[in-house]
């Protein structure tokens, strides 16, 4: 494989944390991250089940198929217990027609809510679904900030 498949570092730059979440079908994770949640490939090492992804919006997360190297316990299905990982979209209906079309189950919303922040509110609509191996991943637009709405 000539070195320009590998790709490179994401567009947008490093981000200052990013997940690496340990995949049991690399391939299976890379089409649910590509063409449900509409990531790309910024670079990979195939030879090594490793893939680096981003969003246009600069979302990045890691897939490492599992190897045994980095697990620092027994794994069992679902993967990702006790954490959800939020990603942010510009377009969330572009989003949610690719769940659709993959026939991926919501685990929940869509939902519209709205939460403060110090002496505003932050308003978002979410979809919440599971990745192959059970990773939560909360995928939201932003809505905007309004004032903090007047209790009854």
């Amino acid at each position: 494989m000539a070195d320009a498949d590998f790709g490179a570092p994401p567009k947008g730059g490093w981000a200052p944390m990013v997940a690496e979440l340990l995949v049991t079908d690399i391939g299976a994770s890379l089409r649910f991250w590509r063409e449900v949640l509409g990531f790309s490939i910024a670079y990979q090492r195939p030879d090594e089940g490793f893939a680096y992804l981003e969003r246009p919006e600069g979302a990045q997360v890691m897939l490492h198929q599992r190897c045994g190297v980095w697990e620092t316990g027994p794994m069992a299905a679902p993967f990702g217990r006790g954490v959800m990982f939020q990603v942010y979209a510009d377009d969330l209906g572009s989003v949610e027609a690719a769940i659709a079309r993959a026939g991926v189950p919501l685990h929940a919303g869509p939902r519209e809510v709205w939460r403060r922040h110090g002496d505003r509110e932050g308003g978002q609509r979410e979809v919440f679904v599971l990745d192959p191996d059970g990773y939560l991943v909360m995928v939201a637009q932003t809505l905007g900030q309004r004032p903090l709405q007047q209790q009854a």
